[in-house]
């Protein structure tokens, strides 16, 4: 017997349902979940493993420039809108984008398992703003999981998530475009990776986007999270 909308399901549709499609909401919670597993798990997984540096000339020529630090952490924010603008293109083109999401932090797992990766940070003196959040993002993040940098690589994917999209405007698509891009720069000038973190990131970005709609590996990722959907939402819940 079919038991029709959940409460929860009524209540969502008047509330957060109007920002993010009830099919997209627990797999775009999952996207950051899962990269937490990946990057959090894996830093406490290798700790004591061999770390190699990839510093390279052209690395140690970039100077360190603390102001970079508003981007850095600046690109949170840019994540979460630009994941909910992803999932309001449809249930199937968001599935597949959340396949290329997952796939790609399976990628980033792998190299951080088999070429764990840390780098020398340079000291930071001085107690302006841009100094202080210099030390939090030193004191909460390990020198470690660099290549390829996941900050570049998310970043990417929120702009050719939201690329040639007619329902996102198109000052907006060059917004995530050029913002993507300052925050490869900021990785850089905060020290926090090297050049090769961030080429890594664009290219694995690309390639995982491009599985994740060029093949059907989605449509099981949808089934799961179907069933999700159904028993939370209830069994006629509206798919949109």
């Amino acid at each position: 017997m079919k038991r029709g909308k959940t409460g929860f399901c009524l209540w969502y549709e008047k509330t957060i349902g109007k920002i993010i499609p009830k099919y997209g909401f627990f797999s775009v919670i999952f996207c950051f979940v899962f990269n937490s597993l990946i990057y959090t798990g894996l830093q406490i997984l290798m700790k004591e493993a061999r770390h190699f540096d990839l510093t390279l000339p052209l690395d140690r020529a970039i100077p360190f420039q603390p102001g970079w630090s508003f981007v850095y952490l600046g690109c949170f924010l840019f994540w979460a809108v630009n994941y909910i603008l992803i999932t309001r293109q449809g249930k199937e083109g968001w599935y597949q984008f959340a396949v290329g999401d997952y796939l790609s932090r399976i990628v980033c797992g792998i190299f951080f398992i088999l070429l764990p990766t840390t780098n020398i940070r340079p000291e930071v003196s001085g107690d302006g703003l841009p100094e202080i959040l210099m030390q939090f993002i030193y004191w909460i993040d390990a020198p470690t999981n660099l290549f390829p940098s996941i900050h570049c690589l998310v970043s990417w994917l929120c702009f050719v998530g939201v690329r040639g999209k007619s329902y996102i405007p198109k000052w907006y698509q060059v917004f995530s475009c050029v913002f993507a891009i300052a925050v490869f720069a900021s990785t850089l000038f905060t020290k926090q990776h090297f050049v090769v973190d961030v080429i890594a990131g664009v290219i694995f970005a690309e390639i995982c986007y491009y599985v994740g709609h060029h093949t059907k590996y989605y449509q099981w990722v949808l089934k799961i999270f179907d069933r999700i959907n159904e028993k939370v939402f209830g069994d006629e819940w509206d798919e949109e």
